[in-house]
């Protein structure tokens, strides 16, 4: 089995750490960021945050001509630090958060697929990155 290439998309979120963990992990607060671009939601997310317990999320075009399921385990939780996880197809993703008083820094490393560009990959996992602190930072 060849070795996956690893993707890094990464923010600074200005919030302190208990809020960024709060609103990347709260499906209320994840059905509201959740896409790359505003054409694109997701109109539904479960979330067990805990070592061996899953998630899984419906993206679906607004438009209504497309859509897919994401979901996975938890590999490894460590409360306002890690969130390991494997998606259902067997790629792994690992994040980490840093707190720093007032501000997070959040670094998130995915194995890439091989269907797309992995520039594509890198540019949708960074916009939704994107979206992810544009609604932390005013909410």
């Amino acid at each position: 089995m060849e070795t996956p290439i690893v993707v890094t998309v990464e923010c600074t979120v200005n919030v302190p750490v208990a809020k960024a963990w709060e609103y990347w992990s709260n499906p209320t607060h994840i059905v509201r960021w959740n896409s790359a671009s505003p054409d694109w939601h997701t109109p539904r997310a479960e979330n067990d945050l805990r070592t061996g317990g899953s998630f899984s999320s419906r993206m679906e075009a607004r438009d209504g001509s497309m859509g897919f399921d994401f979901g996975g385990v938890y590999d490894l939780v460590t409360e306002h630090k890690t969130i390991n996880y494997t998606m259902a197809d067997g790629r792994r993703v690992f994040i980490e958060f840093t707190g720093n008083g007032d501000s997070t820094y959040i670094l998130q490393k995915f194995d890439a697929e091989s269907m797309n560009p992995v520039e594509m990959q890198q540019a949708g996992w960074q916009a939704i990155m994107n979206s992810y602190k544009a609604y932390t930072e005013t909410n």
